[in-house]
């Protein structure tokens, strides 16, 4: 007797979000966290490019689309209970919205939050308005 793997993530969760997570590929950095739905996770597997779903505007979020930061996506892994998606990618410059490789750049110490990694971009250099990046 065999047990049968279901195809993928379970997007019949309350709200039909998932967490996915982008790691490095080549150096297991975790680059950012965002949100997909089943229809940005088709997107992903069809066109090998991360596209995720944007809380705030409540629309598909093609990561890169603006900024040029694509990430190319070389694997996927879904967790044990299938509500989480991690995804390898190849970045193809900062991750972040702000201009850092990684959105992970503060780290917290007994005086606060402390930027722990350079600044590769300056938004405004990016985006229309980088008040508010089309990314997140």
């Amino acid at each position: 007797m065999t047990a049968q793997t279901p195809p993928g993530p379970d997007f019949s969760l309350p709200g039909g979000l998932l967490p996915a997570i982008a790691q490095d590929l080549e150096s297991g950095e975790v680059l950012m966290l965002a949100y997909m739905n089943q229809q940005s996770f088709a997107e992903t597997l069809e066109t090998g490019q991360a596209t995720y779903w944007s809380r705030s505007r409540q629309q598909l979020w093609r990561k890169g689309e603006e900024s040029g930061h694509l990430q190319m996506v070389k694997e996927i892994l879904v967790d044990c209970d299938q509500d989480t998606i991690l995804l390898k990618v190849e970045q193809q410059g900062p991750a972040c919205h702000e201009g850092y490789r990684s959105c992970f750049f503060r780290q917290l110490t007994p005086d606060g939050l402390v930027h722990v990694a350079e600044r590769l971009v300056d938004p405004a250099d990016v985006y229309e308005d980088p008040e508010d990046p089309v990314e997140p």
